[in-house]
Protein backbone atom coordinates (compact mmCIF):
# COMPACT_ATOMS: atom_id res chain seq x y z
CA UNK A 1 0.00 0.00 0.00
CA UNK A 2 2.84 2.40 0.84
CA UNK A 3 4.33 1.90 -2.61
CA UNK A 4 0.96 2.50 -4.27
CA UNK A 5 0.36 5.70 -2.31
CA UNK A 6 3.87 6.94 -3.07
CA UNK A 7 3.50 6.19 -6.76
CA UNK A 8 0.06 7.78 -7.01
CA UNK A 9 1.28 10.86 -5.15
CA UNK A 10 4.16 11.34 -7.58
CA UNK A 11 1.94 10.75 -10.60
CA UNK A 12 -0.45 13.42 -9.36
CA UNK A 13 2.43 15.78 -8.66
CA UNK A 14 3.82 15.39 -12.17
CA UNK A 15 0.42 15.93 -13.78
CA UNK A 16 -0.58 18.87 -11.60
CA UNK A 17 2.79 20.59 -11.52
CA UNK A 18 3.07 20.43 -15.31
CA UNK A 19 -0.17 22.36 -15.62
CA UNK A 20 0.03 24.70 -12.64
CA UNK A 21 3.72 24.91 -11.91
CA UNK A 22 5.54 24.05 -8.70
CA UNK A 23 3.51 24.91 -5.58
CA UNK A 24 4.90 27.29 -2.99
CA UNK A 25 5.61 24.42 -0.60
CA UNK A 26 6.08 21.19 -2.61
CA UNK A 27 6.71 19.00 0.44
CA UNK A 28 3.49 20.12 2.11
CA UNK A 29 1.63 19.52 -1.16
CA UNK A 30 3.03 15.97 -1.42
CA UNK A 31 2.23 15.20 2.23
CA UNK A 32 -1.35 16.44 1.82
CA UNK A 33 -1.93 14.37 -1.31
CA UNK A 34 -0.42 11.24 0.28
CA UNK A 35 -2.46 11.72 3.46
CA UNK A 36 -5.67 12.16 1.48
CA UNK A 37 -4.94 9.02 -0.55
CA UNK A 38 -4.43 7.06 2.67
CA UNK A 39 -7.60 8.48 4.21
CA UNK A 40 -9.57 7.50 1.13
CA UNK A 41 -8.16 3.99 1.31
CA UNK A 42 -9.07 3.56 4.99
CA UNK A 43 -12.54 5.03 4.50
CA UNK A 44 -13.31 2.46 1.79
CA UNK A 45 -11.56 -0.51 3.40
CA UNK A 46 -13.64 -3.03 5.33
CA UNK A 47 -12.90 -3.41 9.01
CA UNK A 48 -10.07 -5.80 9.77
CA UNK A 49 -10.23 -8.60 12.25
CA UNK A 50 -8.85 -7.02 15.37
CA UNK A 51 -7.93 -10.18 17.26
CA UNK A 52 -4.26 -9.21 17.02
CA UNK A 53 -4.77 -6.07 19.11
CA UNK A 54 -3.11 -6.04 22.51
CA UNK A 55 -5.52 -6.48 25.39
CA UNK A 56 -4.45 -3.09 26.73
CA UNK A 57 -5.19 -1.13 23.53
CA UNK A 58 -7.11 1.50 25.49
CA UNK A 59 -3.95 2.43 27.38
CA UNK A 60 -2.65 3.79 24.10
CA UNK A 61 -5.45 6.34 24.09
CA UNK A 62 -4.35 7.80 27.40
CA UNK A 63 -3.23 11.36 27.78
CA UNK A 64 0.42 10.52 28.42
CA UNK A 65 1.47 10.97 24.80
CA UNK A 66 3.10 7.54 24.50
CA UNK A 67 3.51 6.22 20.99
CA UNK A 68 1.82 3.18 19.55
CA UNK A 69 3.75 0.05 20.38
CA UNK A 70 1.98 -2.54 18.27
CA UNK A 71 1.20 -2.84 14.60
CA UNK A 72 -2.40 -3.77 15.38
CA UNK A 73 -2.93 -0.67 17.47
CA UNK A 74 -1.45 1.43 14.66
CA UNK A 75 -3.88 -0.08 12.14
CA UNK A 76 -6.78 0.54 14.50
CA UNK A 77 -5.63 4.11 15.07
CA UNK A 78 -5.34 4.75 11.32
CA UNK A 79 -8.87 3.52 10.78
CA UNK A 80 -10.23 5.62 13.60
CA UNK A 81 -8.42 8.77 12.49
CA UNK A 82 -9.69 8.32 8.94
CA UNK A 83 -13.23 8.52 10.30
CA UNK A 84 -12.66 11.78 12.20
CA UNK A 85 -12.77 15.41 11.14
CA UNK A 86 -9.48 16.47 9.63
CA UNK A 87 -8.65 19.06 12.29
CA UNK A 88 -9.11 16.64 15.16
CA UNK A 89 -7.14 13.93 13.37
CA UNK A 90 -4.26 16.35 12.65
CA UNK A 91 -4.19 17.42 16.30
CA UNK A 92 -3.96 13.82 17.56
CA UNK A 93 -1.32 13.00 14.94
CA UNK A 94 0.78 16.03 15.89
CA UNK A 95 0.73 15.26 19.60
CA UNK A 96 0.74 11.45 19.77
CA UNK A 97 2.45 10.37 16.56
CA UNK A 98 4.82 13.24 15.83
CA UNK A 99 5.56 13.81 19.52
CA UNK A 100 5.04 17.56 19.33
CA UNK A 101 4.46 19.48 22.54
CA UNK A 102 1.24 21.22 23.49
CA UNK A 103 3.21 24.47 23.50
CA UNK A 104 4.39 23.99 19.88
CA UNK A 105 0.94 23.03 18.68
CA UNK A 106 -0.63 26.02 20.43
CA UNK A 107 1.90 28.37 18.87
CA UNK A 108 1.29 26.95 15.40
CA UNK A 109 -2.49 27.12 15.78
CA UNK A 110 -2.44 30.56 17.37
CA UNK A 111 -4.41 29.46 20.42
CA UNK A 112 -3.63 28.95 24.10
CA UNK A 113 -2.04 25.79 25.47
CA UNK A 114 -5.15 25.27 27.56
CA UNK A 115 -7.29 25.34 24.42
CA UNK A 116 -5.04 22.73 22.79
CA UNK A 117 -5.33 20.51 25.87
CA UNK A 118 -9.13 20.79 25.75
CA UNK A 119 -9.21 19.99 22.04
CA UNK A 120 -6.91 17.01 22.59
CA UNK A 121 -9.15 15.72 25.37
CA UNK A 122 -12.25 16.00 23.17
CA UNK A 123 -10.47 14.49 20.16
CA UNK A 124 -9.28 11.52 22.27
CA UNK A 125 -12.81 10.97 23.55
CA UNK A 126 -14.19 11.06 20.03
CA UNK A 127 -11.52 8.67 18.79
CA UNK A 128 -12.27 6.31 21.66
CA UNK A 129 -15.99 6.37 20.73
CA UNK A 130 -15.09 5.54 17.13
CA UNK A 131 -12.71 2.72 18.09
CA UNK A 132 -14.80 0.98 20.73
CA UNK A 133 -17.41 -0.43 18.31
CA UNK A 134 -14.63 -1.73 16.06
CA UNK A 135 -12.98 -3.57 18.91
CA UNK A 136 -16.22 -4.73 20.50
CA UNK A 137 -17.54 -6.07 17.18
CA UNK A 138 -14.48 -8.29 16.87
CA UNK A 139 -14.71 -9.63 20.42
CA UNK A 140 -11.86 -7.47 21.68
CA UNK A 141 -11.68 -5.66 24.96
CA UNK A 142 -13.79 -2.53 25.30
Amino acid sequence: MAEDVTQETWLRAVACWRKSGLPENPLAWLKTVARNLLLNFFRRAPLLSLEFLPSDWERNLSENGDGWDSRGAAVLLSRGLARMREGQAHLLEAFHLEGRSVRDIAKEMGISERAVEGRLRRARAKLRRKLEPMVRSEGGRS
